[in-house]
């Protein structure tokens, strides 16, 4: 049933009609439609869905029963009137199994104990009418399948309430007459008790559901009615649910199990019972307990709510709060009880806790609490006889019926709070006496009398004067409990005041204390005179020098006020002679030394007596400070320090105690430092360190200053001796004078001192002295020492005449010195001719000693011959080789040469020249050769000789020669070392006898060589080269630059014609005349453009015009002729010029490609010439191209050159167009000429699984506010078909918006994700809702787009909206001016409260909201929340009210300042209030207010305006830090779950992979897996590619196609294939559809295809036996193994779907094994009366099912003519495929993993910078914290001040700082 609205023309009436549709198509349905609403054929509509879908074939395949559709003119048509849609929604099941987990964590509470409560409370319930025991127990299972267990002896349910049960949401109130109906009605509602156990068991219906789901994954209901014997057994379970969905079965669907008692449904063992009455330690009972009296009341509602509501009070007893702790929250550690520390003065007594406990129908709501009601809140303004700390000592609970809301789970109320603070809510008080009723009670009246009673009579307190601010004691060893502390100068105690500065006495002390009070400390803020329990007080002992300025913090309590001011200050000067007053010193001996002596070092100090005076003049050894232990005894400290260069020393430190004489020191006599001096005798305290400070002074002191100085000298030191001198070389000897102690002096007058040393020559040149040092200047020592390796040792005695220790011996070496002189050895020498000369040399110092020194390098320079030089750097001598000596020996004389002997660095030592004679030697220095042939030929050296070429030089001869041109006898020595370079064999006899090899002649004349004959490795040589010359012509040869030429071409370059000798040299013996008689023959040759020319300069013929025209290719054979003279070439024929393309192998035709799909099979086109021969010319281009042209190919290249074959081959990677024929064209170009070629016909068919575009659906009307939500986005991915989409994942779809317009989504885009489907919703649309609308209003562009491999691949059109102001919400600046500091002078300036701001009516989030609202602006002043002043500022003008115009939701203030001289206290808090009046909008705005302070003097304001502004500047940078701070920690959390999760997934596919043989004991790296993976696919393509049997003919593929028959099964058997495919073969090309409307749009598009529709198709159901069984017995026993041809098939998909095919095409068709088997088979079945279905054999024969047989139609034709079913892929095959795409999961999961891993690593690394930004925050909180405590503690002394004038006006209290 479909209804349709008709709208074409807007009529309201009759357009609404339900048609049948029942076996109707779409065609058949418009027919129906233009008959229903009498519409003409030539007139146009158009059917449209609710969403604006056109309907065509397609989509009306889809529609639904029930669904809607518009009868409009076009698609866009507006709806002139409403209609109505029907709809069908049903609940998901996570309703039920999810809901209690959501609902329970929505609380952010802890789950467990919530639903183990809400399972008791039903247990409590079922045992409310119990008349014996009440039992409840919970067991907790950790079996193989942990469980917890609720057991309880309660009435039970019968099925029909375990049926009511089940139901979620069924509540008492909704099912039949509020009550459980069943045949046994045994359950009631109990009365109401009040402040009793009330709550009834499914209130909300939803309670038990949600505890059990949230528990576990199951719950499992077992019950017995107490009046029935029957047991009922129910189970929930979320993995049912889950199959249900799955196998698409009614969810809401179960059973009960009605069963008999059995021995597991009683508990054998007993629990453990706990009486609740005995529990003491809950809050509750501490509660009751710790109250001391009680105030009770009601309240009562409009709607009938009652509420019992009970206060106690919980007094100060003593010195401690008695209000209850909570047991269950961790209580700080317990403050040490002592004096000095009173925690409990800084207890508070609730502290934050909220005052009420709530209780619904007696049963506690854990999670709601009531701070407080109007009656019983503190008020601003307290009295003396009532202080603030009594609003803090009261709990509080309420006991309410079931008129109010609580949530399903039972754990907040919904609308307590709201109804109770309502204004018509009344509060009445319940007398504890009942007495008449009064007309009217005053509820706050008596709340506030019973509270003053409570805090008369059992709180006792202390007031507490005078004010003096807040301190921080960091004395208390609780950190929070340092601050804050109030100080005052005064307290009242028992009608005595205590002021600061007073002296009093302590009591209960050990030890008693004297002492002054500093100030008295009270825990909190206080402004001003309070009234408290407890304090404190600081006392400073006295006297303050014998106590050290100590100070003791006490109890107010243990104060002696029976002393009196007369006694405690007699005490304190009596303790004043304990102290030290001077130090006496004394010296025994009679040697005083004055301040600042000078005396010679080695004079004794002392000895010394010291003695300790009090300011009596009495000798003093201790102090007493009184108590037990506090004897402090003295000792005097000697301290001798030396003042050095690098600071004071301590010589002496000593320290001697008391005798009966006093302290006593000995001498000291090591004073021999030289320096200041500083004794010191100092009182210290006897202790671990002993002090010389007591009470904050320094003990008595004595001071002694002097000065040590040195002696005269008397002995002496060599400062620094050489180690070693060198001879001649000057130095210098320096002496240092000392005294008897070692110390420096200065060295006496006219000294002479005197160096000797034995066989040394010394002297110097003078003397001179400089401080304490005596220097002998120029000492020179001469002297013959060792070689350069062994230095001597020599001692020096240096004598000064005089001193007491004169002489002094100096131990050193003598070196040798400087270069002086060289020493050359030969000289002079003679050498003979080629040889080196030797020469020795060495450097000599003054002395004769031979030196060695750095850079004396000794070089040798003989003219003619290369620069040689010796290193005598280290040893001072050295040995020179010159190179050998060859000169030219002229007649055999000697020659004269001179070696140049120098050092290049030392210039100082002359040059030394050697002569050297060089004389003539007797070695071979010529040679000769001649030829010995018909007449002697001498040859020359070097010289070129023409020979025939091939010839041979023959009778060689040589001879040799000395120096002095003699002729040497050849010896065999001599012949050994004779060398020839053009043989390696050598007659050694012949060399002898001075004869050589003979030469052979090269048989090419351009291969001229270099012969030579050498002596001693070419020491002495003869060289000559020989040029070969051409022989005699022996033969005709032809030169082919190129052998190969195409067929039709003629051959490029020219053919050459020559004559050679028998080694293919050249003759240049051809003439002009010769060319002329040359022929050429071969085959296929076109002899018509030969031409044999003469070339002249070569003495050659060039033949032209080679050209074959037919032929086959290859070798062909040229034969050139010339008189006898014949020579054969082979020339290669390739293929001529290309002409045309031909197309070799390509997919199989007819070709049908999806739309975006490809062509598996790649076309391969082969380049000919003319002559079809195949083409290799890789400068032909192939190309392809479509037409028409509207279709896109992608291929993997468009255009390329052929191989080296000729061919090219294309891949179509895409094809993409719509639906048609298109054709593919192979073109080719060769030098811009096209070459023609082959043609493709093919045709796209729709992709259904191809997204092309995202349609988006929204109530475009909708208004966008800002920070609204929203309208609903549905986007539907539609197919290159036409049809929805469903196969993606949601989550690659995103909803983007970015405020503007632009047309390429910015980066800072915010992407949105689609929301979680609700039931009952179409599967192929996807809804965006309750996303939140921007809060800054503007133009925004809204566009979807979605994501394909991590690739965005699809975008949706861009959708614009405006976002516009919400609701006017308050009165605000355009921008936040800050804290103002005013006073009241007569500077206008100082007074400016507001100046140049504007004010406009805002939404909640800022923006402008009022342009259409006018009205007034009220502007006034009050106080802060909580604080009260004497008066109000005023405005300029003396008003107290301004009213300014508020037009379109705008007004502008030039200056609001305060009026001169305008009242108002000093450094008070005021707040500026800008309130707006409207009367059109019926909720008020917020008003605007700005703070500012008031001060009476303009220095004052200044200063506080500072503070102001900075602490403005503060706030807003610690906000920064804190929102950076939140999003860091929110952001991290996030990114640490994901890792988890992706952690998780990981280890649960390792575990899968584990069960596959696919062992990973721990998680692998992305590329390992990479590795794994790709063995896998390549295995599974090795399989792939083995060769097996497949189905030719091409498939059919679409949405709702299955395919050709031949492709949906395939068979292992080939004889079964081969068979069956026979006996199908009419069936296997028919296309199986699974709908009849596809079928028919196939037939109509090509009538000749077969189709068949799954929806038409019936076959019986089951599986029948075969027809020799029956009743599961056999009827006899056949042979030939017969079986159901269809049970042979194999499904690779669709496996349903293809049984349902060829059950209906192959029937009950039998396959056995021969033709005898079957005709005996089938007459035995026969025989039995049964019908026998048609029998295939498997060797090709057929067997009708009406018995017939035989012939050419029932026998098969050879197995190559049968197109046969394929075969199937290995089992191996598919298991590789699964572990291939558990695989890729796992990588997928690893990559991610990674990546949150990365992600999450980059956030952490901002963590130091995070860390400095709390550190910031920690620094700019203390400022603030300052800034507070400044601008308070000025307010607090202003108020203090005035609050000293009058006592009798309150101060008020002083605001918190805000946390």
């Amino acid at each position: 049933m479909i209804t349709v609205y008709d709208l074409r023309f807007g009529k309201p009436q009759d357009s609404k009609k339900t048609l049948r549709t029942n076996d109707l198509d779409f065609y058949e349905f418009l027919q129906l439609v233009h008959m229903e609403f009498v519409i003409p054929l030539n007139q146009k509509f158009v059917l449209v869905t609710t969403d604006r879908t056109v309907v065509d074939y397609g989509k009306f395949k889809e529609l639904q029963n029930g669904s809607t559709l518009y009868l409009l003119q076009n698609q866009h048509q507006d709806l002139a009137v409403a209609v109505e849609e029907s709809i069908h929604f049903v609940p998901h099941y996570n309703t039920l199994i999810e809901s209690g987990t959501f609902e329970y964590f929505a609380e952010g509470q802890e789950a467990l104990p919530c639903s183990l409560a809400e399972l008791v409370d039903n247990s409590l319930s079922a045992t409310a009418k119990n008349t014996g025991v009440r039992m409840i127990e919970i067991r907790l299972m950790f079996d193989k399948k942990p469980a917890v267990i609720v057991l309880d002896n309660g009435c039970g349910m019968t099925s029909k309430q375990l049926n009511n049960w089940a139901v979620y949401r069924l509540s008492k109130f909704t099912r039949e007459n509020s009550t459980f109906k069943s045949d046994q009605q045994g359950y009631v509602s109990p009365e109401p008790v009040p402040r009793s156990l009330n709550s009834d068991i499914s209130y909300f219906g939803v309670g038990g559901k949600h505890a059990a789901f949230q528990i576990g994954d199951s719950v499992r209901m077992i019950s017995k009615p107490i009046s029935s014997p029957d047991v009922h057994e129910l189970v929930l379970s979320k993995e049912e649910f889950q199959k249900k969905e799955q196998n698409k079965e009614d969810v809401y669907k179960g059973t009960i199990l009605n069963r008999k008692v059995t021995l597991r449904d009683k508990s054998s063992k007993s629990p453990i019972g706990v009486n609740l009455r005995n529990v003491n330690d809950d809050i509750q009972t501490l509660y009751i307990n710790s109250a001391v009296d009680t105030f009770e009341f009601k309240a009562t509602t409009q709607e009938g709510g009652i509420v019992d509501g009970v206060l106690r009070y919980h007094p100060f007893l003593y010195d401690k709060e008695t209000y209850p702790k909570d047991p269950n929250i961790i209580q700080a550690p317990p403050e040490d009880d002592n004096d000095e520390n009173e925690a409990a003065v800084m207890n508070q007594a609730r502290g934050k806790r909220d005052i009420f406990e709530c209780f619904w129908n007696g049963r506690l709501i854990p999670y709601t609490t009531i701070s407080e009601f109007d009656w019983c809140r503190q008020p601003y303004k307290t009295t003396p006889d009532l202080p603030p700390e009594c609003y803090s000592r009261f709990s509080g609970v309420l006991f309410t019926n079931d008129k109010f809301q609580v949530n399903v789970t039972k754990q907040k109320f919904m609308d307590l709070e709201i109804k109770l603070k309502h204004r018509d809510t009344l509060f009445i008080p319940v007398p504890k006496v009942q007495k008449a009723a009064k007309t009217s009670r005053n509820i706050q009246k008596e709340f506030t009398q019973w509270l003053q009673k409570c805090h008369t009579q059992f709180d006792k307190q202390v007031k507490f004067l005078n004010c003096m601010g807040i301190v921080t004691r960091n004395d208390v060893p609780t950190k929070k409990m340092q601050h804050p502390w109030t100080a005052f100068s005064a307290i009242e105690l028992d009608g005595k005041i205590y002021k600061v500065g007073e002296t009093l006495k302590s009591q209960k002390t050990q030890p008693v204390l004297y002492g002054t009070v500093q100030r008295f400390l009270l825990y909190g803020e206080h402004g001003g005179d309070v009234y408290a329990t407890g304090g404190q007080v600081d006392i400073r002992r006295e006297p303050m020098e014998l106590y050290a300025n100590v100070t003791r913090i006490i109890p107010i309590s243990k104060i002696d006020r029976t002393a009196t001011r007369e006694s405690i200050c007699k005490n304190i000067e009596n303790d004043r002679d304990k102290l030290p007053a001077k130090l006496n010193v004394e010296w025994p001996e009679g040697n005083p030394w004055p301040q600042n002596a000078v005396v010679r070092c080695g004079t004794p100090l002392g000895p010394l007596k010291v003695q300790i005076h009090n300011r009596n003049g009495r000798w003093i050894s201790s102090i007493h400070t009184g108590g037990q232990g506090a004897l402090i005894k003295l000792e005097v400290m000697l301290t001798v320090i030396f003042y050095g260069s690098k600071g004071g020393k301590k010589i002496a430190d000593l320290s001697a105690q008391s005798t009966k004489f006093g302290h006593w020191f000995e001498k000291i006599e090591s004073l021999t430092s030289l320096g200041k001096y500083t004794l010191s005798l100092k009182t210290a305290i006897r202790d671990k360190d002993l002090s010389t400070v007591y009470g904050g002074k320094e003990l008595p002191s004595y001071e002694l200053k002097f000065t040590i100085k040195e002696g005269n000298a008397e002995s002496f030191t060599v400062l620094n001796p050489a180690d070693s001198v060198r001879v001649g070389v000057p130095f210098n000897i320096h002496l240092e004078m000392k005294d008897c102690y070692g110390h420096p002096t200065t060295p006496p007058s006219k000294l002479q001192p005197v160096i000797q040393c034995k066989d040394l020559e010394l002297s110097y040149a003078t003397i001179s002295s400089s401080g304490n040092t005596l220097t002998i200047t120029g000492v020179k020592a001469i002297g013959k020492g060792q070689d350069y390796q062994n230095s001597r040792i020599y001692d020096l005695d240096v004598t000064v005449p005089g001193l007491k220790n004169h002489t002094q011996t100096i131990k050193t070496r003598l070196l040798p010195g400087n270069p002086h002189s060289l020493h050359v050895k030969p000289n002079p020498v003679k050498v003979e001719n080629g040889n080196p000369a030797s020469f020795s040399v060495e450097v000599h110092d003054e002395a004769g000693n031979i030196t060695a020194n750095p850079r004396q390098m000794v070089r040798c320079q003989i003219p003619g011959l290369q620069l040689v030089s010796s290193d005598c750097s280290k040893t001072g001598a050295g040995q020179i080789v010159t190179p050998i000596v060859n000169v030219k020996i002229i007649d055999g004389k000697p020659q004269i040469l001179n070696a140049h002997f120098s050092i290049f660095s030392h210039n100082n030592v002359p040059d030394v020249t050697v002569e050297m004679k060089v004389v003539p030697s007797n070695r071979i220095s010529r040679m000769e050769l001649f030829s010995l042939v018909e007449e002697k030929l001498e040859l020359r050296n070097k010289e070129r000789i023409e020979w025939q070429a091939g010839g041979l030089l023959q009778n060689l001869v040589y001879k040799l020669y000395d120096e002095s041109n003699k002729e040497v006898a050849v010896t065999p020595e001599i012949a050994s070392n004779i060398k020839v370079n053009w043989t390696g064999e050598v007659n050694l006899r012949s060399l002898v006898k001075g004869r050589l090899p003979d030469v052979r002649v090269p048989t090419k004349v351009q291969d001229q060589r270099f012969y030579q004959v050498s002596y001693k490795d070419q020491s002495v040589s003869f060289c000559f080269t020989i040029v070969p010359c051409p022989d005699e012509p022996a033969r005709l040869k032809a030169s082919l630059p190129k052998n190969t030429v195409k067929l039709g071409e003629t051959l490029d370059e020219t053919i050459e014609l020559e004559l050679v000798d028998q080694y293919d040299n050249v003759t240049k013996r051809l003439t002009a005349a010769a060319a002329e008689s040359m022929t050429v023959e071969a085959e296929g040759l076109d002899q018509s453009n030969i031409q044999f020319l003469w070339q002249e300069s070569s003495g050659s013929a060039a033949v032209t015009g080679v050209r074959f025209k037919s032929g086959p290719l290859g070798s062909r054979e040229l034969c050139f002729s010339y008189n006898n003279y014949t020579e054969r070439v082979i020339v290669k024929v390739e293929a001529g010029i290309p002409a045309k393309l031909k197309l070799l192998s390509g997919p199989e035709l007819p070709l049908q490609v999806l739309n975006g799909r490809g062509i598996p099979k790649p076309f391969l086109v082969q380049l000919c010439d003319e002559w079809g021969n195949p083409s290799p010319d890789q400068r032909v281009v192939v190309e392809i191209s479509t037409s028409p042209s509207t279709v896109k190919v992608m291929n993997s290249v468009i255009s390329q050159p052929v191989d080296t074959e000729g061919k090219a081959s294309f891949t179509v990677n895409a094809v993409t167009g719509s639906k048609g024929y298109y054709q593919l064209e192979f073109k080719g170009c060769f030098n811009r000429n096209p070459i023609p070629g082959p043609s493709v016909n093919f045709s796209i068919l729709p992709d259904p699984n191809k997204p092309v575009k995202l349609s988006v659906n929204y109530n475009a009307n909708a208004r966008f506010p800002a920070g609204g939500t929203f309208p609903v986005f549905s986007v539907t991915v539609v197919s290159d078909d036409g049809s929805p989409m469903a196969t993606f994942n949601p989550a690659d779809l995103s909803m983007w918006w970015w405020k503007g317009e632009s047309l390429s989504r910015p980066k800072t885009a915010t992407e949105l994700k689609c929301s979680k489907p609700l039931e009952n919703e179409k599967k192929d649309c996807y809804h965006f809702r309750d996303k939140e609308i921007p809060q800054t209003v503007g133009r925004y562009t809204i566009q979807f787009s979605l994501r394909n491999d991590k690739v965005e691949a699809l975008l949706s059109n861009q959708i614009n909206v405006n976002v516009v102001a919400n609701k006017p919400f308050k009165l605000g600046p355009e921008c936040q001016p800050r804290t103002r500091v005013v006073s009241y002078s007569t500077d206008i300036t100082s007074r400016i409260l507001v100046e140049n701001m504007t004010l406009k009516i805002m939404d909640q989030h800022g923006n402008p909201a009022g342009q259409d609202l006018n009205g007034v602006v009220l502007i006034s002043m009050k106080c802060p929340a909580g604080e009260q002043r004497r008066s109000l500022p005023l405005f300029e003008g003396e008003t107290s009210t301004i009213k300014m115009t508020l037009k379109e939701g705008s007004t502008h203030i030039e200056r609001l300042t305060i009026a001169e001289n305008s009242p108002g206290d000093d450094g008070g808090r005021y707040i500026v209030m800008f309130k707006a009046e409207l009367t059109m909008l019926p909720i008020p705005l917020s008003p605007f207010e700005l703070p500012f302070h008031f001060y009476n003097d303009s220095e004052n304001q200044s200063k506080m305006s500072e503070l102001t502004r900075k602490k403005d500047e503060l706030n807003t940078l610690y906000n920064n830090y804190e929102s950076s701070w939140n999003t860091y920690v929110e952001l991290r959390q996030m990114l640490t779950q994901k890792v988890l999760d992706f952690d998780k997934k990981e280890k649960d596919f390792r575990t899968m992979l584990s069960s596959r043989n696919i062992s990973l004991s721990q998680s692998l790296p992305v590329p390992d897996v990479l590795r794994l993976l790709r063995e896998k696919m390549a295995e599974k393509e090795r399989i792939e590619r083995l060769p097996r049997r497949k189905y030719t003919i091409p498939n059919y593929s679409g949405q709702n196609i299955l395919g050709k028959v031949g492709h949906l099964a395939v068979i292992a058997d080939d004889d079964a294939a081969w068979v069956i495919s026979w006996h199908l073969s009419g069936d296997m090309d028919c296309i199986i559809t699974k709908t009849t409307e596809e079928a028919q749009k196939i037939y109509h598009q090509d009538c000749r295809q077969q189709v068949m529709a799954l929806d038409s198709i019936f076959v019986y159901q089951g599986n029948r036996p075969l027809p020799h069984i029956r009743n599961g017995q056999g009827l006899f026993q056949p042979r030939g193994n017969p079986i159901y041809a269809r049970h042979l098939l194999v499904y690779p998909e669709n496996e349903k779907d293809c049984e349902l095919v060829f059950k209906n095409l192959l029937g009950d068709t039998i396959l056995m094994d021969d033709m005898d088997s079957a005709t005996n088979y089938r007459k035995a079945v026969v025989q039995n009366r049964i019908s026998c279905p048609t029998i295939l054999t498997r060797q090709g024969n057929r067997l009708s099912a009406k018995g017939k047989f035989g012939g050419l139609t029932n026998k098969a034709p050879p197995r190559d003519r049968v197109n046969m079913f394929g075969a199937p892929l290995p089992p191996y095959y598919y298991t590789l495929k699964d572990d291939i795409d558990l695989l890729s999961k796992y990588q997928v999961t690893l990559e991610k993993k990674k990546q949150s891993e990365d992600e999450r690593d980059r956030i952490v690394k901002k963590s130091p910078e995070i860390q400095q930004n709390q550190q910031r925050m920690s620094v700019i909180r203390k400022e603030l914290d300052e800034i507070e405590r400044q601008l308070a503690s000025s307010s607090s002394v202003r108020l203090g001040k005035r609050a000293a004038a009058n006592m009798l006006e309150p101060s008020s209290l002083l605001t918190k700082r805000p946390r």
